[in-house]
């Protein structure tokens, strides 16, 4: 996440953020430490994981107090260790308290999500196959969790409606079927936009070819059935695999020679990095 990113786009979340926990003030922090002492606390891993987020956890004390100094001992897309230190925030105390919650939130949010992908993206070494996130995304935490998946070697999808065509179930239900879905989508969008549709067998498979689309993702299908699709959509589209992707259940679609899998647990499903600010102390 580049800098001109953070500025335009992420730091507007953050203080979204920040205004939802704190409305007026903080008011416990202001009874212990009614003035200003400079301090400083450690930051730490509690588990073994990869850690993502690091500039944005940086960012929402700089919001607070652009005097706040940050110090890592480590990257985003390393590999951390439990009770290993991590960094240090050095500043004002007030402001080292009162953002410790948010910047934390984001920090194990993002990490975890970065941790999980790792898992899963480990699983398709050797494979062709890339790994893709989805939409299934927290609001308003879009941005950070997309980044975080490419950090654990994941890929992105697409990343909003705007960003590509995907013609799913209700889409072709509306449009009246598969072929129709193709020509209307074709008819709307400029010709470089490429077109994807979602089937869910071997007959709509061979209407979306026919049809002319670009990728064909296999929704939920047998495995026989999804070797059976590679095989058509041979130099002619390209495949995804999608439905319930896990790191429990990937194993079985390593050798199917898909060109993506998309899993929406990357997301939505994966556990936070337990991390912590500890140690604390005036200097």
């Amino acid at each position: 996440m580049n800098n001109i990113t953070m500025k335009m786009t992420a730091d507007e979340l953050i203080l979204q953020a920040l205004r939802e926990d704190i409305t007026s003030e903080d008011i416990t922090t202001n009874s212990v430490m009614p003035r200003y002492q400079a301090g400083e606390v450690d930051l730490i891993c509690k588990q073994d994981g990869v850690i993502a987020g690091l500039e944005v956890f940086k960012r929402v004390f700089e919001l607070l107090d652009e005097t706040t100094e940050v110090i890592f001992y480590c990257k985003d897309g390393d590999t951390v260790k439990k009770g290993e230190k991590i960094g240090l925030v050095r500043g004002d105390i007030r402001v080292l308290l009162s953002g410790e919650r948010t910047a934390l939130n984001y920090l194990q949010r993002m990490s975890g999500i970065a941790t999980y992908t790792r898992e899963i993206a480990d699983l398709l070494k050797g494979s062709k196959t890339k790994l893709l996130d989805t939409r299934k995304t927290t609001p308003n935490m879009r941005i950070f969790e997309k980044y975080s998946v490419k950090v654990g070697g994941g890929y992105n999808h697409r990343y909003n409606l705007s960003d590509g065509i995907l013609l799913k179930d209700n889409h072709i239900g509306a449009a009246g079927g598969v072929k129709e879905a193709i020509r209307m989508a074709k008819e709307y969008a400029p010709f470089v936009r490429k077109i994807e549709i979602e089937v869910e067998n071997l007959d709509m498979l061979r209407e979306a070819l026919e049809a002319g689309a670009d990728i064909i993702m296999l929704d939920n299908m047998s495995v026989e059935d999804m070797k059976e699709a590679v095989k058509l959509c041979r130099g002619k589209a390209e495949t995804e695999c999608s439905g319930n992707v896990t790191a429990e259940n990937i194993a079985r679609l390593t050798d199917i020679g898909v060109d993506y899998i998309s899993s929406g647990a990357l997301t939505h499903s994966s556990p936070i990095l337990d991390l912590s600010l500890k140690n604390l102390h005036a200097i």
